[in-house]
């Protein structure tokens, strides 16, 4: 199966800071073709939980997404443009213009392709099918990928905010991560490959977040199953990041090796966490 061409589409141009941004200009013309990635998500293991660029902002950047907000509250799904919170108490809600985005990778959706998936029992069988169309694709490239589906069984996590001063990223979902199950239930995940050479801006290989269809649950995936669906990769091989003009983010030591803890925030239970 051979990825179609990309289309080249240009936004709007934009100039001048983004009002209630402090720091962050956008780019004089957004790339539709580009990841773009907002700070690191090894500063945010460190536990960077601040930040300069808005949720306002991101709708610049793309259409579909992943990340989260300031103090670590909960996690972010951009589906279609809008912007949902997923809240530690297990609520959705859109997520409001003025609030602080830490990190996140988002782009505008195109499908280049799409595969036909049956009787997946777990994330990890989900995973290898991805990862072989990754291969077959070009694995040194970026993906976003959609899929709506009704999940047999979907696991997933969200996290109550932590204040200041700021724990690392394990220590506050040791504390504040909680988790739900869902059966049987219609909602679309959302999720970003990245290269085995991101190692030091991002964490390589697979990240998903996931939104029920009446957007009231939703969160980082833990865990799913489904009997068939359809996923949809979006194959880009641009990537832009965007830094924080804040002084504790630029006093961080980025090239700190925190693959153990974005590992473990990844995969693991609070259980799980709590035993290491």
């Amino acid at each position: 199966m051979r990825i179609n061409l990309k289309r080249k589409i240009a936004l709007a141009v934009m100039a001048g800071l983004l009002a209630g941004s402090v720091g962050y200009a956008s780019p004089a013309v957004a790339e539709r073709e580009s990841l773009n990635q907002v700070a690191l998500l090894q500063s945010l293991a460190q536990g960077y939980f601040g930040g300069t660029v808005k949720v306002r902002d991101m709708r610049s950047l793309g259409d579909i997404g992943i990340g989260t907000f300031e103090g670590l509250n909960g996690e972010m799904i951009m589906l279609d443009g809008t912007v949902y919170q997923a809240l530690g108490d297990g609520r959705v809600v859109v997520a409001d213009d003025q609030e602080a985005v830490p990190y996140a990778t988002v782009t505008y959706f195109d499908n280049d392709v799409s595969v036909r998936l049956s009787d997946v029992k777990d994330k990890a069988a989900f995973e290898k099918i991805l990862d072989e169309k990754v291969k077959e694709f070009g694995g040194n490239s970026f993906y976003m990928i959609r899929l709506h589906t009704e999940f047999s069984s979907v696991l997933f996590r969200s996290e109550y905010g932590s204040q200041k001063p700021y724990p690392t990223l394990v220590e506050a979902l040791k504390g504040k991560q909680t988790e739900f199950t869902a059966k049987n239930i219609k909602g679309t995940l959302v999720g970003l490959y990245c290269p085995n050479y991101m190692g030091g801006l991002n964490t390589p290989g697979w990240h998903f977040h996931f939104l029920s269809d009446d957007r009231k649950q939703g969160g980082h995936i833990l865990e799913l199953s489904l009997k068939q669906g359809s996923v949809e990769f979006d194959k880009t091989d641009k990537f832009t990041m965007i830094l924080h003009d804040d002084k504790a983010f630029h006093e961080m030591n980025l090239a700190k090796d925190m693959s153990k803890d974005i590992s473990s925030a990844e995969k693991d239970t609070q259980s799980a966490m709590n035993k290491k």
